[in-house]
């Protein structure tokens, strides 16, 4: 069902600081622009990897979901990671059919990528939080 690792997700009270971490640390060499997901109550920036992608997100206002997260871990941390599906719906049915339970109301919403996403409650996931992202549908 899952397809490869798009991306780790990592909460941050701060992009710019985490950023800075990244490349100056560790030596990313590419990190997208910050952008706003208001919807979802976050800032986000991809910082580009060879195989894969880490998610900075940091909270956009004070009703984030980021919040809760940050109060328990004021300096940030792994937040998720995020496997692609190839459809999202037949994923959630499959998923739901073996008794997994989906956050939110279960209906795919658009991420950051601009692909449906779901989140699998970290209960029924081994204790991590897992995204689940529609791939991109290449262009023929």
């Amino acid at each position: 069902m899952i397809g490869r690792l798009n991306h780790i997700g990592v909460a941050t009270p701060s992009i710019e600081t985490s950023v800075t971490l990244y490349r100056d640390v560790l030596g990313a060499t590419h990190a997208g622009e910050p952008f706003d997901l208001p919807a979802q109550g976050v800032r986000v920036c991809f910082i580009d990897l060879p195989n894969s992608q880490i998610e900075l997100i940091e909270p956009l206002g004070d009703d984030s979901p980021i919040h809760g997260f940050l109060a328990k871990n004021p300096k940030g941390g792994q937040h998720h990671v995020c496997f692609e599906v190839d459809d999202i719906l037949v994923a959630r049915d499959a998923l739901k059919a073996m008794g997994a339970t989906l956050l939110g109301t279960g209906e795919p919403r658009i991420g950051a990528h601009g692909t449906p996403i779901l989140f699998l409650h970290p209960k029924d996931m081994g204790g991590v939080l897992v995204e689940l992202m529609e791939a991109p549908k290449e262009a023929h």
